[in-house]
This record gives structure tokens, C-alpha cells and sequence, in this order.
């Protein structure tokens, strides 16, 4: 018998045929959806007069265009307005399981579905949404997809999908003291580049990735799409199950799920289309230079010679200059990469007792109102407030500007989202990628620098 990868042993379980051509049918577990990519797809529904095949299996959200800030308040935005009640009123009439503004449950999409427990090991998973990689980290195949898709899915349950490639990332040892999940994911994929892993699913493995958190291992799937691949995944463990365990939609027979998810990995001899193996002795603290998440450099390092000219023109940045010192007008701290408990617990820790620096905007977003009741039950908020930020409510928010959380033009923003384009924060915004600890440091001294440094007795 074949040896399989985890990739080959969950997408053979949800091939429904294979057409001609090596296409596959693919039978979806679990669908996502938010305001922005879902209305076309349920109009064409409406025109075809055609039902949501399963409405159980589809789980709705508003994330993208709502306010951080009022949301208690009748929304002045028509078309977040629109597009809200659109979305509200879409899974009323398809009886979907919504989590609404107002909603306890309700929060960024890729954070909701995980500590729902909608997410499980073993599961297909599509949404409207680039970063629906996220979910790869329970051991699932969980990728974006289009409008159309999503009107599929909502119809079928079901997608046509060519199966991709498989591709392994091995880091060996542990990550040094200070470095985390988001450093991990840039050094990858600058190494790598925005494009190598174009066409694959990508397996992480290695003890460097076994000893996060199931928060950690998010980040890191939920940048995987970022060096090109169709989507990340680690293979259940314990720390999986123990995650999923004290969730509300756990499987009833917890124990005889476990059995069939220690099941799901790839095997010893398991051939993939391609590997790599880096050691995480090697992974510093990394920050972003340029315009695309692979432009990432050591916090310590220079901007390197070859670093594209249009990149560094528009972040108005030079070859071989370090960014240490380099004043930051806004810090934001969220959205689907680092916007977890885990993220503000490791916030609070550092920023307690201390003061922001007066230069800088801080924009704290919760990813969920779970995430922002524990910050508030755990009394985060109080040490945070002390510091002198601000703590929003859930959304995307300044992550892709969408809604009114937007960057001024000019303005140098360190932020923990995913992507650094060219007015992704908002028309001439700045964007400089980096993990909670880099962005905690700049918002307490205004500048980049090193939170090993300013935190070294902390972590």
C-alpha cells in the first residue's frame, strides 16, 4: 500500500469522483461565511431558485466591514449597513447559524470557527477568505476560495478542486527565547520567497512546531498562503485535542474522536512533491522592509542590497540601512494572525507598569467577543488602559482597511496582520509586519526596537 501524506489521507476521504481530466469532486465538512464574499453567491441562489443544500454545515460571521469601536450603535456606514443586514438576512431565510454584531460568539471568522470547535482535525473547509489557511492547523485541508466557489458550496457542498502538490516544512529544535510563531512564518517565507510554495499544501512539521501553542500554530498557517501555498496544516497532537476538548461544539464521544484523529498524519515514508528543513536555532526576530510579507529581514539586520527600489521608495527606506530607531506613528495588534487570547495575555505581560510612548496611535482589536470578554474577565484590559491603550471590539479591522479603521497616508504603522501591499492598511499607509513583542516595544519607545532588549527580564 501507498505510504500517504496527512494531505493525501484527508483529500481521498472527500473526493466524491474524479472527473475527467484529474479534477475531483470534493466534499466540503465545513463552510464559513462573512458579509463581503457571500451576497452575490445567495442572490445567484435566489435567481436560480436553488435552497443551501447544508445549512448545518455553514457557519456566518460579520468581520470584515464592521466597526471596532459603537457596535452597539445603529451603523452610520451604509454599506457595511447593507452589507450586514444583507448577510443577516441571507442566513434567516436559509436557516445558517449567524453570529451578528451583537452576537457573543461573533468575531473574525478564521478565530470564531477554532474556538467554537466548528474546526476539527480531519476536515475539508472553504470560506470566502484567503487566510481560511488558518484552519490547517488542526489538522484539517482549510483553504480560500471565490465568489463563485462559495455559491457552489452553499448549492452542493461540494467544490470542484485540481488536488495539489504536497509540500513538507521541517524546523528542527526549538525557537530561541523571545522568538514566536510570527517571527517562524516570516523567516520561512523570506526564505522561501512570496511564491515557492505556488501550487502546494504546505505541511509543517518538526519539534519547533510541535511545541506551540495551538495560537501559535494559527499564525503560522494563516501566513502560509503568504509564500504562494494553497493552504497550511500540522498534524493533530495532544495539544490539539486538549484545545478541542473545552470547546462548545466538541464531539460528544470525545474520546472516540481522538482515536480517529491520532490517526491523522502523514506516514514515515510518505513522499512529498517537495521539502525543506530549516533549524529554529536560526529564526531571529523578524520585521517586514518592504511591500510583500517575503521582504523580511532580522529586527537587527540591514535592508538588503537587492531589495526591490519600488518597495523601498514607497516604505521610504534605503539599502543596507538598519530599521532599529525608526519612529512608528501607529501600532495595531490583531486580526486573524495575532489577534488570540494568547496575543494579549503576552501584551499585558509585557507592557505592565509601563507607559506608550506619546507619538504613537495604538489600535488593540480583540479577534472575537470570547477573546474580548477574557481580556476583560482576566482584568487585561486594566493593565493595557494603564499603559495607555485602547481596546477596541472584534473585527478585521486595520488589517485590510475595509472598514473605517484605516492608517493615515505617510503614516508607519507596526501592525501583527498578515499582509504589508501597498495600501492594505489604507491609501499610503506603511506597513511593517512583525509579532506582538516587536509591536509592543514600539509602542512603548515610538520606535523600532528589539523586545528582547527592552524585555529581558520579562521574557
Amino acid at each position: 500500500m501507498k505510504a500517504m501524506t496527512l494531505l493525501d489521507k484527508i483529500w481521498d476521504r472527500h473526493v466524491v469522483r474524479t472527473e475527467d481530466g484529474g479534477r475531483c469532486v470534493l466534499f466540503i465538512d465545513r463552510h464559513y461565511i462573512h458579509e463581503v464574499t457571500s451576497p452575490v453567491a445567495f442572490a445567484n441562489l435566489d435567481k436560480r431558485g436553488i435552497p443551501v443544500a447544508r445549512p448545518l454545515r455553514t457557519t456566518a460571521t460579520a468581520d470584515h466591514n464592521v466597526p471596532t469601536t459603537g457596535q452597539e450603535l445603529p451603523l452610520d456606514d451604509p454599506k457595511a449597513r447593507t452589507q450586514i443586514e444583507t448577510l443577516a438576512n441571507n442566513c434567516r431565510k436559509h436557516g445558517i447559524n449567524y453570529f451578528g454584531m451583537q452576537h457573543p460568539n461573533q468575531g473574525i471568522v478564521h478565530i470564531i470557527g477554532p474556538e467554537q470547535g466548528f474546526t476539527q482535525p480531519g476536515m475539508t473547509i472553504v470560506c470566502g477568505d484567503s487566510h481560511t489557511s488558518t484552519h490547517g492547523a488542526f489538522g484539517a485541508i482549510a483553504f480560500g476560495v471565490g465568489t463563485s466557489e462559495v455559491e457552489m458550496v452553499l448549492a452542493s457542498q461540494c467544490l470542484i478542486q485540481e488536488k495539489p502538490k504536497s509540500m513538507r516544512i521541517t524546523i528542527n529544535g526549538l525557537l530561541n527565547k523571545g522568538v514566536g510563531a510570527k517571527d517562524l512564518i516570516l523567516y520561512i517565507i523570506s526564505r522561501i520567497s512570496t511564491s515557492g510554495g505556488t501550487g502546494h499544501f504546505i505541511e509543517f512539521a518538526g519539534e519547533a512546531v510541535r511545541s506551540l501553542s495551538m495560537d501559535g500554530r494559527m499564525t503560522l498557517c494563516n501566513m502560509a498562503i503568504e509564500c504562494g501555498a494553497r493552504g497550511g496544516m500540522i498534524a493533530p497532537d495532544e495539544t490539539t485535542f486538549e484545545y478541542l476538548r473545552h470547546t462548545a461544539n466538541a464531539p460528544a464521544d470525545f474520546s472516540y474522536a481522538v482515536e480517529k484523529w491520532r490517526l491523522l498524519k502523514s506516514d514515515p515514508d510518505a513522499v512529498f512533491d517537495r521539502e525543506y528543513v530549516f533549524e529554529a536555532t536560526d529564526v531571529p526576530v523578524m520585521i517586514t522592509y518592504g511591500t510583500n510579507p517575503g521582504m523580511a529581514i532580522n529586527i537587527n539586520g540591514t535592508v538588503p542590497a537587492n531589495a526591490p527600489a519600488d518597495a523601498l521608495a514607497y516604505m521610504g527606506f534605503r539599502s543596507g540601512e538598519t530599521l532599529l530607531g525608526k519612529a512608528i506613528d501607529y501600532v495595531f495588534i490583531g486580526s486573524c494572525t495575532n489577534g488570540r487570547i494568547e496575543d494579549f495575555r503576552l501584551l499585558a505581560r509585557l507592557v505592565r507598569g509601563r507607559k506608550k510612548a506619546e507619538n504613537v496611535t495604538v489600535w488593540l482589536v480583540p479577534g472575537s467577543k470570547k477573546v474580548e470578554a477574557l481580556i476583560r474577565q482576566e482584568g487585561l484590559d486594566q493593565i493595557l488602559d494603564a499603559a495607555g491603550f485602547s481596546l477596541r471590539q472584534p473585527g478585521c479591522s486595520a488589517c485590510l482597511a475595509m472598514n473605517r479603521d484605516k492608517i493615515p497616508q505617510g503614516c508607519y504603522c507596526m501592525s501583527t496582520s498578515n499582509r504589508n501591499f501597498e495600501g492594505r492598511q489604507g491609501p499610503g499607509a506603511k506597513t511593517i509586519l512583525a509579532g506582538v513583542p516587536a509591536a509592543a516595544a514600539a509602542a512603548l519607545t515610538g520606535k523600532i526596537t528589539d523586545p528582547r532588549i527592552l524585555f529581558n527580564t520579562i521574557y
